[in-house]
């Protein structure tokens, strides 16, 4: 039997939000133990010329909800980027994992050869099928700001390693 588009999607994204929720709820407890303020988070980059994490979390949560969206051809519900705090970007995902819960799986599943627009600036948007675009844009946008996530968390001190980062294996 094939993969669906539905089970290589959701369920993906909801488990790995799932984690990065945790992962911040350990950094706070590593800020609590090591006795910094938690917002010292906030400004943490891997280089200067990168986006923050407030920004990977946002992006993140930007791309699974946009992907399971489109592939179901709902509208993207839109989140204000303006997280100040770790609790914060935890309600962002606690609201992202609200709406992938709320999508019907049979809306996903045929969007295979759906026509997935993503508007762009300054040039035409880009235009793939359903299944193209899940294997080759939104899955690897979506786990590239998770694992930059982890990076600067774990580049910080907070104890995390690669059973955090993948999960319970059910």
């Amino acid at each position: 039997m094939p993969i669906s588009m539905y089970t290589a999607s959701v369920p993906v994204f909801i488990k790995t939000l799932g984690n990065m929720a945790k992962w911040l709820d350990k950094a706070e407890a590593h800020a609590e133990a090591k006795k910094f303020d938690p917002a010292v988070y906030m400004t943490l980059r891997l280089a200067p010329d990168m986006l923050p994490l407030p920004s990977q979390v946002r992006i993140a949560s930007d791309a699974a909800k946009g992907a399971a969206a489109r592939l179901a051809g709902m509208e993207i519900p839109v989140f204000e980027d303006n997280e100040t705090s770790i609790a914060e970007l935890r309600e962002r995902i606690r609201k992202t994992l609200a709406f992938l819960e709320s999508v019907p799986a049979q809306a996903i599943e045929g969007s295979e050869e759906r026509e997935i627009v993503i508007p762009a600036r300054n040039r035409e948007p880009r235009r793939m099928k359903g299944e193209f675009y899940l294997k080759h844009w939104a899955l690897a946008n979506f786990f590239f700001h998770a694992t930059t996530l982890y990076a600067l968390l774990r580049h910080n001190g907070v104890e995390l390693g690669k059973a955090d980062f993948l999960g319970a294996i059910d």
